[in-house]
């Protein structure tokens, strides 16, 4: 598997109107932005692994979610972002509660740039269901496909 790919979960619930579950990268460099930065959570494969198998652990390390043994896991394809990665997604019904902070794992950063202090950082910060329509707008669009496929398989 090359190093660039990675995998991730959208999870989603039909109660009311269709809605996903959106992860919002930790850090400096995305505490402002919003529209078009939120993302599926995902994360690289590691030697051997499975695409799926890596899907499922990124998302639990990522969100703190425990993923249901009986949950369906639908094909999302692939998408490839602007730095060459190349995204594998899949899809599964599940239940995010409002305001739950997830329990990510955390990354290492200078910041300030340049000064030689490191600080660590949540790689996701938040987590937020959205209808269809405001995760189109919030998404990284090189993801959005995956919202488009996951509305064309359950409708």
């Amino acid at each position: 598997m090359p190093k660039s790919d990675s995998a991730g979960l959208l999870m989603y619930s039909k109660q009311g109107e269709l809605r996903v579950l959106l992860a919002h990268p930790g850090g400096p460099y995305f505490a402002k932005k919003d529209e078009g930065a939120w993302t599926i959570p995902k994360g690289l494969t590691e030697v051997g692994e499975f695409l799926l198998a890596a899907a499922k652990r990124e998302f639990v390390e990522e969100t703190g979610y425990e993923l249901s043994s009986d949950a369906t896991f639908l094909p999302l394809g692939s998408v490839q972002l602007t730095n060459q990665k190349v995204v594998h997604g899949w899809a599964f019904e599940g239940e995010w509660r409002d305001g739950h902070v997830p329990q990510s794992n955390t990354f290492c950063l200078e910041w300030p740039p340049r000064s030689g202090k490191m600080q660590e950082f949540p790689e996701i910060d938040r987590a937020e269901m959205f209808c269809v329509e405001q995760a189109k707008r919030r998404i990284n669009q090189r993801q959005l496909p995956f919202v488009d496929r996951l509305t064309k398989l359950i409708k």
